[in-house]
């Protein structure tokens, strides 16, 4: 047996994982069909790649949306502070920003992956130019891979293929092939961090409308809360997306969405007495004017119009002769904007993959495979997914170098 390590997928984990194998000692191989590395990597944030979040343990598993508990050895090994030191000692020198968000300080996605690629060289890590087919498997032990050019005989193999978001960028759902052909329970791949879809036209109305310092609420078909933050909101042709939509959606599972709800508080600063009595002097300093213009000072002048229809409250109604219980029906629905799921955006529009191998047949600290030996996984192909933020990137930095160097040592014995 091949006693080098063959790490297949050229992304983030597996540039990762090849580099933590190599610094460990073990003869590496990297197996990537794109003519680049880490192509999903160089669009990540607009380009500029927002590289972890600086967050310890707690806060990493907080906002790691499916399977967080898992990821508890990983993070505890190599946190966002960790990768800020890791990118930084490769020469890399990074910015915080607005929720602990971390970027290079030139905003270039490239510098992350170039940094990368220049330790593997200095490693000697081998870089082939090929997409692995089949996994070679015999009396239930992982000993290489067969390509499309060539076969890759090995000791040990990480899997960090990807999911299925960014098809473009090579994440083909192969790793999840393998994983099926070594054993492993598969949990249905679907979209997360992606646009949700909604029942209602007004939507469409408002396409463009960005909201800011709003709160966010998804219920799911039960009525239970499992996800509220505060925060950004855009409306689309289809619905809602923008950064509080795409967290949400991390939340909506099955293969019917159409359960789900979504109340948006267009006014999370004023509790229910300090938005009675805005609305109260809003009303008695414009008593003259039409509803529909004193709603122009509430919310943005595109969403009036709905509002108002929503309410039920003809727009030309004088602000003198709305009633005590029109007031009141305004109110909840400044505090409750209600909208129908009905499902999420493609694929191919999420941002990162939710599903894939199932968690509980992997070794949390080592990303190790219980059903096949000396197989490990990283990154998304596991089912585990993120918030926004550099969450998901840690994830594949954590997972990464938990299966580099669990795999280096395995092939060292």
């Amino acid at each position: 047996m091949n006693d080098g390590v063959l790490v297949i997928g050229g992304g983030a984990a597996g540039m990762m994982a090849a580099i933590c194998a190599a610094r460990s000692g073990a003869a590496v191989t990297l197996l990537e069909p794109n003519e680049r590395l880490g192509k999903k990597l160089n669009i990540t944030g607009k380009g500029r790649c927002n590289v972890t979040n600086d967050s310890a343990r707690d806060e990493l598993i907080a906002n790691t949306a499916r399977n967080g508990r898992f990821l508890y050895s990983a993070f505890s090994r190599w946190d966002g502070r960790d990768t800020m030191a890791f990118f930084e000692a490769l020469g890399v020198p990074l910015k915080t920003e607005r929720g602990k968000r971390v970027f290079p300080v030139s905003d270039r996605a490239f510098d992350v992956s170039a940094a990368l690629e220049r330790e593997l060289k200095r490693l000697r890590v081998t870089l082939v130019r090929d997409r692995a087919k089949a996994l070679r498997i015999e009396d239930g032990c992982v000993c290489g891979a067969a390509g499309e050019r060539a076969d890759y005989p090995a000791g040990a193999v990480v899997v960090a293929t990807g999911g299925v978001s960014y098809p473009a960028t090579g994440s083909t759902g192969d790793g999840y092939r393998f994983a099926a052909a070594a054993g492993h329970t598969l949990i249905p791949p679907q979209g997360s961090l992606v646009p949700i879809v909604c029942a209602e036209s007004c939507c469409r109305e408002m396409q463009g409308l960005a909201l800011k310092n709003v709160t966010l609420t998804l219920r799911d078909p039960k009525g239970k809360v499992c996800f509220s933050e505060l925060g950004e909101l855009l409306f689309t042709h289809f619905g809602v997306s923008g950064p509080l939509a795409l967290s949400a959606s991390a939340h909506i599972r099955g293969e019917d969405k159409s359960g789900y709800r979504l109340s948006i508080d267009l006014k999370p600063g004023l509790d229910d007495e300090k938005l009675t009595a805005r609305l109260l002097r809003d009303f008695a300093e414009r008593s003259n004017q039409t509803f529909l213009s004193v709603l122009g000072g509430l919310v943005p002048h595109s969403m009036a119009p709905v509002i108002a229809a929503r309410s039920g409250i003809a727009p030309d109604t004088r602000a003198n002769a709305v009633t005590r219980e029109q007031r009141r029906a305004l109110h909840e629905l400044l505090k409750h904007f209600t909208l129908s799921v009905t499902g999420l955006r493609p694929v191919e529009e999420a941002i990162v993959t939710s599903g894939g191998v199932k968690t509980g047949e992997l070794n949390p600290a080592t990303m190790a495979s219980k059903r096949c030996a000396r197989l490990y996984f990283a990154g998304e192909v596991i089912d585990v997914d993120a918030y926004t933020g550099g969450f998901n990137l840690q994830i594949a930095w954590a997972t990464g170098r938990a299966a580099g160097e669990a795999a280096a040592a395995a092939v060292l014995k």
